[in-house]
Order: structure tokens, then C-alpha cells, then sequence
């Protein structure tokens, strides 16, 4: 190649090197904001558009709530009132529905009306109370008849026997996230875990609970999935927030987190955040790495190929979907998406 064709010829974008196979195909924001009752949907709408002005981008999910938001009785108008909030939704926010189960009366129903008239405007259906592969193989099922058939489905893993087939769970197409529900996991033990299971800490010593976090967490990324961490339900409590986040993503695999309430979304994104020094390395690895051609290259005397510079694209990654700032060149990656 000749030096005048060498200066001419575009530095590869990291996204066209970086993510192949089950290497974080999928790329969620850190944080799930949950929400059923019609004023406090409304609420984290607006906060949603907020926050995403203050970081200059979409920094957390709302997903709008129908199994323990609609009034026994009041499900179909629930449904047409989540349809009228995600319509509504301000462009540009990642809004979600979490509907009944697949075995509830009003599945169909939730379906049929929510991504029958909303799918454009939703960024996913969160399926609760999946047990195994059928169920899952239900919800597209219905997806496919009200005409939703590209929207993505979360499945919510809350039993023994969940937890058992989450890798089959994890591996069909339509799934791009699994999130683990505490505390329905919790009472499917028939009270052979005891309620301290449930709470901050003790979600995190119990060998039943901590056991089926690891297994969901192994499932979700065996698939390029996402894993979703559970709720804390201190929600007063911020020290335990903070620290439960911070283990859920650390110790546990974990590269998203339930929020239920505005006051434990900040610390998600703080925890599930890569700090500045990290943030730093991650660019000159990444930068570095670009100037060769993405060759194995030597950085401050440690080897460095393409197995850790997806790592540390991945960092970048997670550090644009908090909102963190970022050095140059880094935040021109993010600006101009991959070079076509």
C-alpha cells in the first residue's frame, strides 16, 4: 500500500471491530425505573426527559407496570392509559410495558392492546412469571398477532423452575433481557428462605438467592443477554442502595438494576458507572488500539489484544449510557456512531 493510500484511509470505528458474538451484543441503559400508578408514571416520564437533557442522553428505562399497577377489574382501561403515556412519551426516551402473565386472563388483552396500538413507541415487553421456554414461546406468539413482531421481549425469572431453565430462556431470539424477581423467588420456598432473604443484605449471603442470581446472570451473558439485577426494596435507605447496587455489579455480573423509586435511580447509575480513571485507561487502550489497526499492542507494559479491547470498549460503553463525560477521542466515537 502506498504511503499516499495509507494517509488516506479512515480509522475503523471500535463498534466495527469490537462487539461480535457474545461479546455484549446488547447494550441496555444501567437502570429500570418501575412504575403502576398513574400519577407516578407520569412522574418518571417527565423525570425520564429530565435526566436525559442533564447527561445528554437516555440514562434510564421506564418501564410502565400492569401486572401490580392495574386495579383487579380495571386491566383493560390500565392497558389503554400505559398505551396513552408511551404515545405521549417524549421522543427519544426508552419507555416499556411490563404486562400480565402468559397464564393471566388478561395477557392477551395486554398484548393486544399495549403493543397492538404502542409498539412504535415502545422499546420492549416485560413478560413476568416466566417458567420455561414455552412461556416464552407464548408471549412472541401473541407479540406476532397484534403485529409487534420486532419488539423485544424482557422475561422476569421469580421461581426454582425458572431459574432452572433460564438458559433456555436466555437463548431464544426474541429475549434481550432477564431479570431476576427477589421476592417472588423468595415465597415460591415455601418459607425455607426467611424474609431476611428479601432485604438488602441478606439477598446477598442466603446460598438459595445467591445461587439463582449467579445462574441468571451465567444465562444472560452465555447469550449476549442482559442481565437485570432485582430490587432493593430499603428504598429510604441509601447506604444500602448504593452498596447493593455496587455489589450487583461488581461481584454478581449484573449490567443492569431495578430502580422503584426516583430516589435509587442516581445510585444505580453511580454504581453501574466506570470511574474516571477507568473511563481514562479505556480511551488511550482504545485509541491506541485504533492507531494500530487493532493489532496486540503494549500499554504501560501490559499485552493487549482484541479479547481486552472489547473489554474496554465495553467500558466506554457503559460509561456513555450513564451519562459519564468523556475524553476526546472517545466522545467522538459516540458522536459519530461506526464509519460506514
Amino acid at each position: 500500500m502506498s504511503a499516499d493510500s495509507m494517509a488516506a484511509r479512515r480509522p475503523v470505528h471500535p463498534a466495527e471491530v469490537l462487539l461480535g458474538a457474545q461479546a455484549g451484543a446488547v447494550a441496555l441503559p444501567v437502570c429500570d425505573h418501575y412504575s403502576g400508578v398513574e400519577a407516578r408514571m407520569r412522574k418518571s416520564l417527565a423525570l425520564q426527559a429530565d435526566m436525559a437533557a442533564e447527561f445528554g442522553a437516555c440514562v434510564f428505562d421506564v418501564t410502565l407496570d400492569c401486572e401490580d399497577g392495574a386495579p383487579v377489574g380495571g386491566e383493560a382501561e390500565h392497558a389503554r392509559l400505559v398505551v396513552e403515556l408511551a404515545q405521549a412519551a417524549a421522543l427519544g426516551m426508552r419507555v416499556g410495558v411490563r404486562v400480565h402473565p402468559v397464564d393471566h386472563p388478561a395477557f392477551e388483552a395486554d398484548v393486544d392492546t399495549i403493543a397492538g396500538q404502542a409498539a412504535d413507541r415502545l422499546a420492549y415487553l416485560m413478560v413476568p412469571k416466566v417458567e420455561q421456554l414455552s412461556d416464552v414461546v407464548r408471549a412472541v406468539a401473541a407479540l406476532d398477532a397484534a403485529g409487534a413482531g420486532a419488539l423485544p421481549l424482557h422475561v422476569l425469572i421469580e421461581s426454582p423452575l425458572a431459574v432452572h431453565h433460564a438458559f433456555e430462556i436466555a437463548a431464544h431470539p426474541r429475549v434481550q433481557s432477564l431479570s431476576f424477581g427477589l421476592m417472588d423467588f423468595v415465597s415460591a420456598h415455601a418459607g425455607a428462605i426467611p424474609a431476611a432473604g428479601m432485604g438488602a443484605q441478606g439477598q446477598f449471603s442466603h446460598p438459595l438467592v445467591v445461587r439463582a442470581k449467579l445462574a441468571i446472570a451465567s444465562a444472560a451473558h452465555a447469550y449476549g443477554k442482559v442481565p437485570s439485577h432485582c430490587v432493593v426494596t430499603e428504598f429510604s435507605n441509601t447506604d444500602a442502595m448504593k452498596d447493593a447496587a455496587r455489589r450487583a455489579a461488581h461481584e454478581f455480573g449484573y449490567t443492569r438494576m431495578w430502580s422503584i423509586h426516583p430516589n435509587q435511580i442516581r445510585p444505580i447509575l453511580e454504581a453501574f458507572a466506570p470511574d474516571e480513571a477507568q473511563i481514562q485507561i479505556a480511551t488511550q487502550i482504545i485509541a491506541s488500539a485504533q492507531e494500530a489497526d487493532w493489532a496486540p499492542i503494549s500499554f504501560d507494559g501490559t499485552l493487549h489484544d482484541r479479547a481486552s479491547y472489547r473489554h474496554f470498549w465495553q467500558v466506554l460503553m457503559r460509561a456513555h449510557a450513564t451519562g459519564r463525560s468523556l475524553p476526546a477521542p472517545a466522545a467522538e466515537w459516540f458522536a459519530t456512531g461506526a464509519s460506514t
